[in-house]
């Protein structure tokens, strides 16, 4: 199980996405721990059992077990968080806005990794969901932490082709089994 499994599973039809892929991943100029918490966070982030089967070894053994579980950490709070604060946006009551979330976020404080590391884990995810509330937050949280907004890009291309891969394997399998 691999990338390169990933990729050979990517039909001739979506070959953009196999070289995106291999580029993204394959040649990214993120660090190995920013990068690899980046890929398991949205391979969780994109609900495809293929997409995480294939990547979550790799990226087990590109990451320290305090990054591999902060990944998952952040893909799992943000599940959490982009439903609640797309929502609270999306409503066109602004009193949601002010009141209380009373909802436990105290991962977010203290990942047990570096925290620059985990909030862009936490947009890249946030890209996946689609919560535009949670992507100005975590980039203004980059920004004042002086994380360029190539390192930024990075991390949701990352999540783009990671979602759109997990979509067309998934479509496949459904269209296989139906045959």
């Amino acid at each position: 199980m691999s990338l390169d499994a990933l990729k050979s599973a990517v039909p001739d039809y979506a070959k953009d996405l196999k070289l995106n892929l291999g580029s993204v991943i394959g040649n990214s100029d993120l660090p190995q721990q920013q990068l690899w918490g980046t890929v398991l966070a949205c391979a969780i982030a994109s609900r495809s059992p293929k997409v995480l089967a294939e990547l979550e070894p790799e990226a087990r053994e590109n990451l320290k077990p305090e990054a591999y579980n902060a990944a998952k950490s952040a893909a799992a709070i943000m599940a959490m968080n982009n439903v609640f604060y797309r929502t609270r946006h999306l409503l066109s009551d602004p009193e949601y806005g002010t009141m209380r979330a009373g909802l436990r976020m105290n991962v977010i404080g203290n990942p047990g990794v570096e925290k620059v590391d985990f909030e862009l884990w936490s947009l890249a995810v946030s890209a996946i969901n689609g919560c535009g509330q949670c992507l100005d937050s975590h980039e203004q949280v980059l920004r004042k932490a002086g994380v360029e907004r190539d390192t930024i890009q990075e991390a949701f291309k990352i999540a783009a082709v990671i979602q759109a891969v997990g979509a067309t394997l998934d479509a496949e399998a459904v269209l296989t089994a139906a045959e």
